[in-house]
């Protein structure tokens, strides 16, 4: 009996998570106006009960997956009594309605972590970012309850089984990718939350920056991972062999990454130095606005994507008009706070200050250029006036010379004083890496492929910039310590995270431009016998067999490779897969992976006479792309990690509000 009501009991939990979540909104948020502790005490409980019953909802969906629950649409539309569990498993948020209950439950859990760890903040600060963080997640739990309810039945003309995953979604990536990229979007709104209770409070001040750098270093980490398993999942799932196509959903993952990385950096600023406060506020408004722009790009049925979820427009809707709430009434709070905001911290157009503020509004540029050509064409459609597709061209064009500008002054920042440089002094510490950068650049890509490539070495050169200076600047930290090992052991944390997160995106910088410039790619019809020469790779098709899998049929080719004539030989087995219940083919691509190369081998059609179509690939460090993911993401967890961010909660300036003296301001 109970089995049988489990979606009942989900739907229920929902509205009841609802219910907190609006005490949640209204209550901290009035106790605080009202300076009353009792309502201002509503809201961590609310926010743990609301996490307690969108978990429960959760785990009812799935559970109704597991047991094959066929009654429930959403499981008779996206599984299969075949289906193996693992996938019935990630099947959940593989469809909009479980995936929008997975952001919920994410959001809800951000609001329950930033009740638990916020404990020694001001309380009215706390009851503010509970409120707003409540009223965020009432717009999200109304627009699963009214427009994408997961519990919905098929009673009494329930199918016998169901429809089955999308097999482009019956992959490991479903399983990692989108909880990872989720993650990231929702976590900007605990920022977004601290900026706005920051505003309304009065406390827009070094402090705040400093309570909200840790959460917004982990959302960062995330939606860094998210957005690289993406690009790894297309990578080998589609057949194609490319890691980033400016598909518009993967531009709408790519947006808020831009302006929260201009986040990162100018709430360091606004700790250390007390300056950029107005635009670190506009870039914590603008980065979970542009999250919520991907929710709706990505759910309204505007795009025509892989990756999109396609849906009547009412849904997409409902997101318009959250995201305009949200971005319309963030900025009236923001006009009304932010004039008040004194600024008395000056520097000289060669500090380090006015190094990252150059940086930060390259990275905004950029996201206008991506913004521009990802909505421009939907502008024009919605408006009749014709139909275009900006692609690749226009992204390239535009965002590769904007990365080389941005990663010359990436170099510069390292090094460079706070306040006020001299030009001789900089160019001393710096001239030898730059000479050494150029020189290197220029003679690697002779040495490893023996033509020379000017894009490749453009890309080098930007990346040796980028890690040049950091090394002299370590020399500098460590020359007047006993020993190098303990001076490097006085460095600290977040240090190490600006550190590593430089050194990925130099790591991730090489990748591409070696990758698009020295790729091999042959195209080819292969049948038993059948050899095949590709960067001095011998593949030969031995045979070709068939197997069954739980709810496939394969056609695998047996590759035999070998390089040169002594090399070791290994064995890639590409597939052809025709999917049971929905009939669809699909590509299953062999992979030999290398820290320097990937083999790449995908079955495209049968060419008949016992032949298929193989597109066969050498794609040399390609796996940097993922690795300077990683190691920019593991950056900015090292940052989190910094022990002063463990005693920053204690603390709280004498002065914190922003109708302070020009006095007190000077000393934040």
């Amino acid at each position: 009996m109970l089995i049988k009501i489990i979606p009942e009991i989900g739907h229920f939990a929902l509205v009841i998570a609802l219910l907190m979540a609006v005490v949640q909104a209204v209550m901290p948020l009035a106790g605080a106006a009202t300076r009353r502790p009792l309502w201002m005490a509503y809201g961590r409980p609310m926010a743990i009960g609301q996490f307690l019953f969108v978990t429960i909802a959760y785990l009812c969906l799935t559970a109704s997956y597991m047991l094959d629950d066929f009654s429930v649409a959403n499981v008779a539309n996206n599984s299969n009594s075949l289906l193996p569990w693992y996938y019935k498993f990630s099947a959940v948020w593989g469809n909009h309605e479980g995936s929008v209950l997975l952001w919920s439950l994410m959001l809800a859990g951000w609001g329950f972590a930033a009740s638990v760890f916020s404990g020694d903040l001001p309380r009215d600060m706390v009851a503010r970012v509970q409120g707003i963080m409540g009223m965020v997640c009432v717009g999200f739990l109304l627009f699963i309850l009214m427009t994408s309810n997961p519990f919905e039945r098929l009673l009494p003309n329930m199918p016998q089984d169901g429809a089955d995953l999308n097999p482009l979604l019956q992959d490991f990536g479903l399983v990692v990718h989108p909880p990872m990229l989720y993650m990231g979007y929702v976590g900007f709104s605990v920022v977004f939350a601290f900026a706005i209770a920051a505003l309304l409070g009065g406390r827009l001040d070094a402090a705040w920056t400093r309570w909200a750098r840790p959460w917004t270093n982990v959302a960062w980490a995330f939606l860094t991972v998210g957005i690289a398993l993406g690009s790894w999942w297309a990578y080998y799932e589609l057949g194609w062999g490319g890691w980033w196509f400016w598909d518009p959903v993967e531009n709408a993952s790519l947006l808020p990454w831009l302006t929260g990385t201009a986040l990162v950096h100018s709430l360091a600023v606004t700790e250390k130095r007390g300056s950029f406060k107005s635009w670190t506020v506009l870039l914590a408004i603008s980065t979970f606005s542009l999250s919520l722009m991907g929710t709706f790009l990505v759910r309204s049925g505007v795009l025509t994507s892989v990756h999109a979820f396609a849906n009547d427009p009412s849904r997409g809707f409902f997101i318009l008009m959250l995201l305009a709430i949200t971005v319309t009434l963030s900025l009236l709070v923001f006009a009304l706070r932010a004039p008040r905001v004194s600024h008395k911290v000056g520097f000289n157009w060669l500090s380090r200050d006015s190094l990252l503020l150059i940086n930060n509004i390259i990275l905004v540029i950029m996201t206008v250029t991506v913004l521009l050509g990802t909505v421009y064409p939907l502008i024009l459609d919605s408006l009749g006036l014709g139909k275009i597709s900006v692609g690749p061209p226009y992204f390239n064009a535009l965002f590769v010379p904007l990365t080389v500008v941005m990663c010359v002054f990436m170099g510069l920042g390292p090094v460079a004083r706070w306040k006020s440089m001299s030009g001789r002094e900089l160019w001393r510490k710096l001239g030898l890496a730059a000479a050494a950068a150029i020189v290197l650049g220029v003679a690697m890509p002779l040495v490893y492929g023996g033509e020379w490539n000017l894009w490749v070495s453009l890309g080098i050169i930007s990346a040796l910039w980028i890690v040049l200076p950091m090394v002299r600047d370590l020399f500098d930290k460590t020359r007047h310590a006993s020993s190098f090992v303990a001076g490097l052991r006085k460095l600290s944390l977040s240090y190490w995270g600006m550190v590593l997160g430089h050194v990925g995106i130099a790591v991730t910088i090489v990748g591409v431009a070696v990758v698009s410039n020295y790729n091999i790619e042959r195209n080819v019809r292969m049948s038993p016998g059948t050899t095949v020469e590709v960067a001095g790779y011998q593949f030969t098709m031995t045979e070709l067999t068939n197997r069954r899998g739980p709810n496939f049929l394969a056609d695998t080719s047996i590759i035999q490779v070998q390089r040169g004539d002594e090399g070791r030989s290994f064995v890639m087995r590409p597939e052809k897969r025709l999917y049971l219940a929905t009939g669809m083919p699909m590509t299953q691509v062999a992979l030999r992976p290398g820290l320097f190369r990937d083999l790449y081998v995908a079955m495209g059609e049968d060419l008949g006479d016992g032949s298929y179509a193989m597109r066969v690939q050498y794609k040399p460090f390609v796996r940097w792309l993922w690795l300077g993911g990683l190691l920019m993401a593991f950056g900015g967890i090292l940052a989190v990690a910094d022990k002063r961010y463990r005693r920053a909660a204690a603390r709280q300036p004498a002065s914190s509000r922003i109708d302070q003296s020009p006095s007190q301001e000077a000393t934040v």
